[in-house]
Parts: C-alpha cells; sequence; structure tokens
C-alpha cells in the first residue's frame, strides 16, 4: 500500500535499515537510545530495526556504556563479517583486485602489471576475472557471499540499458567497451553479484570524501594525478560526485599532442607520462626498459639527490614547470567551482609527494582569483595508493546500504543500480 507520498510500507522499512546502518556505520558503536536522535526515528523505531538487523546478522553488540543513574546501556555496531566487497582499479601501470569486509578492512589482494599490451580489452578483462578468483580463494570465501564488485576504470562511463557500463576511454583506445558486458560473459562471479563500474577519479573522490581528507568538506575537488590526470567533484549539487575530464582542458593553443589526439590539453603538461617526456626531450637520463613509476622515482633522484652529489638542473625545471601547469589546472577548478578542499591523489601525485606540493599551491594560488583562493586548501588524500580500490568497494556497499542491507535479488539484465541512487543521499561525514 502506498502513502500520499507514493511510499509504501516496504520503502519506509528499507529507509529505516538503511538509516540505522548508516549511522552505525559511520559513527558507531552507539547505542539504542543514541541511535534515536541520530537518525530520527521513534524509540519504538529503532528498536524494531536494530532487531531485524541482529536477526539477519548485519548488526552485533560491542559492549556496553554507562547510562545516568540506569543500567548500563548496550552499544551496537556492524558486524564485519556480515558482508564482503571487491574493489578493482584498472590503473595505468597495473590493474590490482582487492577483497575487503563490510568495514573495508581488506582481507586479499591481487595484482597484474600492464606492460606492452596496457589496455588490450581482453588482457584487462581477464586480469580482472583472474585477480577476483584469486582473492576469492585466498580468503576462501565463496562468491555467492558478495555483495558486489566495483571497478574503477578510465575514461566517461556511460550505465546503458542495453548492453550495462559502456567504457569511452579515448586516451587508452578504448571506444564504447561494454565492460560489464565482458565481465559478465564467463564471470566467476554468480548473476546475482553485480559489477559496479564508475570513472577511476570518482571512486578515489568517493574513497577521500568517506574516510579521508575529504571527511567534513561539502565543496570539494579530489585530483587522479598519475600518466594523466583527472578529477572529481563534489559539491552540495553533485553530493554523489562527478567525474570531469579536467585533464583535457585546452592549456596552450596548438600546443603539446595529448594523448586523446588534441592539442594542448592540461594532460600533455601535467601528467606523468608527458613529465617523463619532457625530461627525456631535455637530455635527462630516463632509465630504458623501466616502467612509469620506476622512472618517476629516478627523476625525483635526479633532482634532489641524497648525500653529496647536486642535483640535476634539467630534472629541477621539467618539475618546477609539471608543478605550475598543474597548479594553473587547480586555478580552473578553484575558479569554476570554488571548492573547500583541493585533494590530489594517484600514484603519482602521492611519489611526488610533500615535495612537489608547495610548488603547486603557489602557482594555484597565483593564478586563482583572490577571494576563492582564500578559502581552498590545497593536500594530498591520505588513503594511499589503494584509494581507488576503496573507493570502488564503495560502489557495492553504497548499494548494500541502499536496499537497506538486503542482498541483491535476481533482476533483469543490466538494471539501473541501485549505488547511483545511494552516492546521491552521500553517507555523513
Amino acid at each position: 500500500m502506498a502513502g500520499r507520498n507514493g511510499r509504501t510500507v516496504r520503502d519506509l522499512r528499507r529507509a529505516n535499515r538503511t538509516a540505522v546502518l548508516q549511522r552505525l556505520y559511520f559513527d558507531g558503536p552507539l547505542s539504542r537510545f543514541e541511535l534515536g536522535p541520530a537518525t530520527g526515528l521513534s524509540s519504538g523505531s529503532v528498536s524494531n530495526v536494530v532487531a531485524d538487523l541482529v536477526a539477519d546478522g548485519l548488526v552485533e553488540e560491542a559492549g556496553s556504556v554507562d547510562s545516568d543513574g540506569g543500567r548500563p546501556r548496550t552499544l551496537l555496531r556492524v558486524a564485519p563479517a556480515s558482508g564482503h566487497m571487491i574493489g578493482v582499479d584498472v590503473g595505468e601501470t597495473r590493474v590490482r583486485v582487492e577483497l575487503f569486509d563490510l568495514t573495508l578492512t581488506e582481507l586479499a589482494r591481487a595484482e597484474r602489471p600492464l606492460a606492452q599490451q596496457r589496455y588490450d580489452v581482453d588482457v584487462i578483462v581477464g586480469h580482472i576475472r583472474d585477480g577476483i578468483a584469486e582473492v576469492l580463494a585466498a580468503a576462501a570465501l565463496p562468491a555467492e557471499r558478495l555483495l558486489g564488485a566495483g571497478i574503477g576504470v578510465p575514461g566517461i562511463v556511460e550505465h546503458t540499458a542495453e548492453r550495462g557500463a559502456v567504457v569511452h576511454g579515448q586516451t587508452i583506445g578504448w571506444d564504447a567497451v561494454p565492460l560489464e558486458a565482458l565481465l559478465r560473459a564467463g564471470s566467476p562471479l554468480p548473476d546475482t553479484v553485480p559489477y559496479l563500474i564508475d570513472n577511476g577519479a570518482k571512486t578515489l573522490g568517493q574513497a577521500e570524501m568517506w574516510f579521508g581528507a575529504g571527511r567534513g568538506a561539502r565543496n570539494a575537488v579530489v585530483v587522479l594525478f598519475g600518466s594523466g590526470v583527472g578529477a572529481s567533484l563534489v559539491t552540495p549539487d553533485v553530493e554523489q560526485g562527478r567525474a570531469v575530464e579536467w585533464g583535457h582542458l585546452t592549456v596552450r593553443v596548438r600546443g603539446r599532442r595529448c594523448r586523446c589526439g588534441a592539442l594542448g590539453c592540461l594532460e600533455a603538461y601535467a601528467g606523468a607520462e608527458s613529465l617523463l617526456a619532457r625530461w627525456r626531450e631535455e637530455g635527462g637520463r630516463v632509465p630504458e626498459g623501466t616502467d612509469e613509476e620506476t622512472a618517476l622515482t629516478a627523476l625525483l633522484a635526479a633532482a634532489h639527490p641524497s648525500g653529496e652529489e647536486s642535483a640535476d638542473p634539467v630534472a629541477l625545471a621539467v618539475l618546477e614547470e609539471t608543478a605550475e601547469y598543474l597548479g594553473a589546472g587547480l586555478s580552473d577548478l578553484i575558479n569554476l567551482f570554488q571548492p573547500e578542499r583541493i585533494l590530489i591523489g594517484g600514484w603519482a601525485g602521492l611519489q611526488l609527494g610533500t615535495r612537489f606540493l608547495p610548488a603547486v599551491r603557489r602557482h594555484a594560488v597565483s593564478y586563482a582569483l583572490r577571494h576563492p583562493a582564500r578559502k581552498v586548501t590545497v593536500d594530498l588524500g591520505r588513503l594511499g595508493p589503494d584509494a581507488v580500490t576503496v573507493g570502488a568497494a564503495i560502489l557495492p556497499l553504497a548499494d548494500f546500504f541502499a536496499r537497506g542491507g538486503r542482498r541483491p535479488e535476481p533482476a533483469p539484465e543490466y538494471p539501473v543500480p541501485a549505488w547511483r541512487t545511494a552516492l546521491e543521499e552521500r553517507a555523513p561525514h
């Protein structure tokens, strides 16, 4: 039976379960007494919901706390073993797969390096499938126990009714790749376990906003700085986060050619790939036959040597130029969106780290308008190299919350994922 607002009793129960689960997840352990004002539910509703969640094995007791003059109050928390998620990062140097329990504690991981074949679709699909099978076997976890597998990928992700998630990755040579359908064909997961796919910068941003340096901010931009650059924007209007193709803003007319084919993109000057290319062009000794992470380590060592060696002026100049381009790119984000915080993550951002950050801050402020520049902070993300996999695992976690803690039911092929709704009602900071 539906009420005046169209919501059924089932909808109300699901919403109440979601409210209690989320509050316990982010702020727990809490007592039943504390859950009332925290969720806005009556004490009777809290008792009923908690009883259901305990019966389902989702909530467990976590000790007690003294009350004012009465009996000690029992504390409740989300049971870590009551659900499991997989997070996948289709990165620039490797495919990383991690298995988490419900509290995002890592249980197992698998990594597959990407070499000459790079983003060959069949290779990537095979790495994801094999990695999922490997972590499930390592943890001795049946696939049926999973809430879902979240996957962060480069490019624009389009969710379609016909083919599921389709990836448009111009910089990696992916033209409308039906990744969800390819993964489902011959999948190690049963049909009831969903694949939830989104842009990697967005999953990074979601992780930092829920668990990292973005907590407490309403307006933030999270930057993924790797071979290229991307960003995720979080504002009151797009609280679930939105990936923006920031790396393909034009910063120099008729400039360097970008991986996307256009001229003068920010990514052609600020990404690690272009940074290393410019070092090589200026006579820098880039180690042959190494991956980008190793080569970037060599550049940093040349620019900031340990011991008595003198710094390589070419390496220093290339780093400074990259910092200026990155700072100028951040100034566009500051002027357009006026965020409270800008957070820099990604393997290259973390590797360049605190040595690089002061120059980036200086240039961002110098190119931006004074008023929004005074209000923004520019810092590194806190979640390290696993941030994209953590953010990818949030996708099935949010889907789980949206269902009120109930597992996905068999549904028509490629339904509109419930996690999109859940992320719009972003979890409390």
